[in-house]
């Protein structure tokens, strides 16, 4: 079978990303492959011609990869609306107080911090650390404490400065550590922003949380 020269279907462009643009690479493809099979049913060994069904399956081959692009750009759009969607809700969070077990930004104003010792500890010890991970305070804390207000200071009772701090808890039974567990605090949403396909979320101070990682939200006092 003889098959005479065409010109060969032009590969789609950068500008092809958007529905409309892959549609006419879709379109112009396919005006190209008719004139190929035509230029081919032309051209057979009229002694030895294609069966039909070897058309059908040509066919058939092309508009399965033409619906197929369709439903990847359906997609790609509506991937896009959904994430739209997701930022539109949480642009309500902005302004909000999130709580996480993240370092907490204080400026003078006491902060609202979540303990929670383990089960059968006798003793709790709050362990204050700075922005550079040093402890600056450690104060012992009723184990039925629940949510209690830091005021801001080190273990001599010196105020702080303004800055970071993160927090653990140190439950004990007897004398002995029984082991140390992140506190979670609250802090004020100042931004919220998709990042490498996680939502971050922006605390006062410039603190990031994992928007997955807030185990409650309130309104601030």
């Amino acid at each position: 079978m003889t098959i005479t020269a065409t010109q060969p279907a032009t590969a789609p462009s950068a500008a092809a990303a958007t529905p409309a643009a892959s549609g006419a690479v879709i379109s112009s493809d396919f005006q190209t492959f008719l004139l190929m099979l035509t230029t081919q049913m032309q051209n057979q060994d009229p002694l030895n011609p294609m069966e039909s069904s070897d058309f059908a399956v040509q066919l058939a081959t092309f508009s399965g990869v033409e619906q197929q692009v369709q439903t990847n750009d359906l997609l790609q759009g509506l991937i896009g609306q959904v994430g739209l969607m997701n930022m539109s809700d949480l642009a309500g969070w902005v302004g909000m107080e999130a709580r996480a077990e993240a370092p907490a930004w204080f400026d003078g104003a006491p902060l609202p911090l979540t303990l929670a010792p383990r089960a059968g500890a006798d003793a709790a010890v709050l362990a204050v650390y700075d922005a550079a991970g040093r402890l600056v305070a450690e104060e012992p804390v009723p184990l039925n404490a629940g949510e209690i207000d830091w005021v801001g200071t080190d273990s001599a009772g010196t105020p702080l400065p303004e800055g970071a701090y993160s927090f653990r808890l140190i439950s004990s039974r007897g004398g002995e550590m029984m082991g140390t567990d992140p506190v979670e605090t609250y802090g004020k949403i100042v931004e919220a922003r998709s990042e490498a396909g996680a939502v971050m979320l922006v605390l006062e101070g410039g603190v990031e949380v994992a928007a997955d990682a807030v185990t409650a939200l309130r309104t601030p006092e």
